[in-house]
């Protein structure tokens, strides 16, 4: 890839960087918190609206329109500029939020956080490009740990406010609460964001971002729903198999030919990008592992309260910001690789502590494996986002930053299915080799619904609850190693990033 001259000097001088970083700030966490604030709600917002078959839904419908539309933004943002796809996107947010509190049903409730999540889409791949925009190629490493820690903040933030707002007022709340912050970052951006945007016709690809569209919502909705809503071995599922290959074949075609291609085929023939995406992509699935499974393990196997499971997990939000920080200060001295190598080598730490916690288990042993992935993760991350950025221009950069957090969003969302359908597979097989034992009790993937709640978990027979034990103990262990495996993966990747800084510092 070319080098390509930075068009941004004096728009740079103009702007008012650290408000701007503000406003960023504030976007992104309130986008961030929003999954976290939403969780401790849902027990009332169900109660309220009834429905809790469509439980999941909620949920869903936001991470799957918000993760399709991360790669459309940022070509967006490369055509048309940072500032107004950023004010399109906490403007539908916004609107969703609005229109989410004031819900009667649980499926209106679904609709709008549909509206929500495309605004979703927007916030966190263009506030990242315009921190890459005002700042330079020395700065953004530390700046980014300051957007990291925005995620920790909020994972630690977002449970307490919620159960306080559904305690002391109305749920609606927790959606109107976006209201104020959403309106002080805009209008932050409004006034001193200034970027030069070269005044010519422009043109979007549709057929190319109807393409990308419907093969990522195939595969999202396979992942999502399938196992779920209907079994694996089904006709959907096979469908969307197929929906998804016969899209994917046809955007990838249509990329090399579209003169403005919504994922430009060149980005993925730049090393640093390719491997770091793919690395993102690994990276997600070891995430998902940690965050989605280890309160389960927590609670079911060793039988710890739900706070003190939170805590084995909230230690990996103090682990991710700190490192991403660290790694940021020091990232342009150190080159690219070595931070990123050293994020790789930590994953595989931090994966490796979880594999000993059948033989020696313990809360503090999993908060160090928890601690341990989240500066895997910030260092790692960190060093993928800033050397992305640093390796194209102006004009490419929104879609090179959209493509990397586009992969780690597939990642969430492709961990989640595969390392939950390992887990189901486990207790299944267990369970089915034991159910002679208990010829009274059904033994099956409703019983651990029971296990994770004390009070009916003491309805459970002495002898069936060690068998449920055991199985989820053992299934965990799968997943564990495939986390490991993954992590090792990740290494593996990050250890074929270029070594010439020349090859990824060519844009600035």
């Amino acid at each position: 890839m070319q080098s390509v001259r930075e068009p941004v000097d004096v728009s740079r001088r103009m702007t008012r960087r650290g408000l701007v970083l503000v406003a960023v700030m504030l976007a992104m966490f309130m986008s961030a918190i929003e999954g976290t604030i939403v969780s401790t709600a849902m027990p009332s917002i169900v109660a309220d609206l009834s429905g809790f078959s469509l439980f999941g839904w909620v949920f869903s419908s936001f991470l799957l329109v918000q993760t399709i539309t991360i790669p459309l933004y940022g070509k967006m943002a490369d055509l048309f500029g940072r500032k107004p796809v950023f004010a399109f996107g906490v403007g539908v947010f916004l609107a969703g939020s609005l229109l989410c509190g004031m819900a009667e049903s649980m499926g209106w409730l679904i609709a709008f956080r549909f509206i929500q999540g495309i605004g979703a889409g927007a916030i966190q791949p263009i506030a990242t490009t315009i921190i890459g925009d005002i700042y330079t190629g020395e700065e953004r490493g530390k700046i980014q740990g300051y957007l990291a820690s925005v995620w920790g903040v909020s994972s630690i933030i977002g449970p307490t406010a919620g159960g306080l707002i559904v305690q002391f007022a109305d749920w609606a709340w927790v959606f109107w609460c976006n209201l104020p912050v959403g309106i002080v970052s805009l209008a932050l951006v409004h006034l001193y964001l200034h970027e030069p945007v070269e005044k010519k016709k422009r043109s979007l690809d549709i057929s190319g971002a109807w393409l990308l569209f419907s093969a990522t919502a195939s595969l999202m909705t396979l992942l999502i729903f399938s196992g779920v809503e209907w079994p694996w071995h089904s006709a959907a599922t096979y469908g969307l198999i197929a929906a998804f290959a016969l899209f994917a074949v046809l955007f990838i075609v249509r990329e090399t030919k579209a003169r403005e291609p919504i994922m430009p085929p060149m980005l993925w023939k730049h090393p640093f990008i390719a491997v770091s995406n793919a690395a993102s992509l690994t990276t997600g699935i070891v995430l998902m592992g940690i965050s989605a499974f280890l309160p389960t393990y927590m609670q079911g196997v060793m039988g710890l309260t739900p706070t003190a499971a939170g805590f084995t997990l909230a230690t990996m939000s103090i682990g991710w910001p700190l490192a991403s920080t660290f790694g940021g200060r020091i990232m342009h001295r150190t080159g690219f690789r070595p931070m990123a190598v050293a994020g790789g080598a930590v994953l595989v730490a931090g994966s490796c502590v979880f594999l000993l916690l059948d033989r020696w288990p313990s809360p503090w042993l999993a908060a160090a494996g928890s601690f341990l992935i989240g500066v895997g993760m910030g260092l790692s991350t960190t060093t993928f986002l800033v050397g992305v950025q640093s390796s194209v221009g102006w004009e490419q950069r929104g879609a090179a930053t959209a493509s990397n957090m586009f992969m780690r969003s597939l990642g969430t969302s492709v961990g989640t299915a595969f390392l939950g359908g390992i887990l189901n597979a486990g207790l299944t097989a267990h369970f089915r080799q034991h159910q002679a034992q208990f010829p009274d009790y059904v033994l099956d993937l409703n019983v651990t619904n029971q296990l994770l709640d004390p009070e009916r978990r003491a309805a459970i027979p002495a002898a069936a609850l060690d068998v449920i034990r055991t199985g989820l103990s053992g299934a965990m262990g799968v997943v564990y190693l495939v986390v490991a495996c993954m992590s090792a993966l990740s290494l593996l990747l990050i250890l074929v990033l270029p070594r010439n800084r020349a090859q990824t510092e060519n844009a600035e």
